[in-house]
């Protein structure tokens, strides 16, 4: 760190305004071809933390990253459906980004750690684009090596702690949607990141028994901890009730919030219970559950 630069207090310096996500994700147009959205939007949350979202006209999942700074690394959960840097420039977006906090907060040897939530290909595609960037780390998000590096494979029901100087998030095991799929809890935001375990959408689930066993975990872990937001990393519902915008759709005008809370991890508890082992389609009113069969 540069000296006379003090460290941010993460721990106790409070936390940011729960009401900074009342915005209007971009979502696509009526013509991919005349798409005038950025290719990625970046939402600052606070000054430590910003979302941001693919545009649809690039890839129709319009997938949301999550960039988090700490005092030592930032982090960057997931990196997109597309891998070209032409089409989809997220290490140049990252780059200044992390340019312009630095301006803010000058420090020495800064680092940036790449995590997944899972290794879904609209997940993983902007990897390559960060093999060569100093100071870098990115850890695959297959299961081996992605239980190696938090320590999963000793101990599949640990929390992992990954400290980026100051800000710890904590890091769980949530299997189901795919056997590698993790949550994070960033207690500086109060942020439950759920990858696509929980989201407003098609909730695709591939083991029914470990997806109920995350549900169930990630309610127990919730009600020892404070969220102010459960974020997942699509919507694909509308504000419709039940009703979700097709497959591959690249333009929803009538989203509803990314934000959903831990009142919908019990909804979905209570979903599972009702549909019982039956594979197929199962509309909720702010979800849908769909098991394999």
């Amino acid at each position: 760190m540069v000296a006379g630069r003090s460290s941010v207090d993460f721990a106790t310096g409070g936390v940011p305004d729960p009401g900074a996500l009342d915005i209007r994700w971009i979502h696509g147009s009526p013509s991919a071809k005349h798409n005038t959205d950025p290719d990625i939007q970046i939402h600052r949350y606070d000054e430590h933390t910003f979302i941001l979202r693919q545009n649809m006209a690039i890839n129709y999942e319009a997938p949301f990253l999550f960039l988090l700074f700490g005092n030592a690394k930032a982090v960057l959960i997931d990196t997109g459906a597309t891998a070209s840097a032409e089409f989809f420039p997220l290490r140049r977006t990252v780059d200044e980004l992390v340019a312009q906090w630095l301006a803010r907060h000058p420090r020495d040897d800064y680092g940036l750690l790449v995590l997944h939530t899972h290794p879904h290909g609209d997940h993983i595609a902007g990897d390559a684009q960060f093999t060569d960037r100093p100071a870098t780390t990115v850890v695959g998000a297959d299961l081996a090596t992605a239980w190696e590096f938090f320590g999963f494979g000793e101990d599949p029901g640990a929390v992992a702690r990954v400290d980026l100087g100051g800000r710890v998030l904590e890091t769980l095991a949530t299997p189901g949607h795919h056997e590698a799929a993790v949550t994070f809890y960033d207690p500086w935001t109060r942020f439950l990141l759920t990858g696509d375990t929980v989201y407003p959408g098609r909730l695709y689930i591939q083991d029914r028994a470990a997806f109920v066993r995350s549900i169930d975990r990630l309610i127990e872990f919730s009600d020892s901890r404070p969220v102010t937001h459960v974020l997942g990393c699509h919507i694909e519902m509308t504000r419709q009730p039940g009703v979700d915008y097709p497959i591959r759709t690249t333009y929803q005008p009538d989203e509803p919030p990314l934000q959903m809370t831990t009142r919908h991890l019990h909804e979905i508890r209570a979903a599972l219970a009702e549909v019982g082992n039956r594979p197929g389609r199962h509309a909720f009113p702010e979800f849908i559950l769909c098991p394999r069969a």
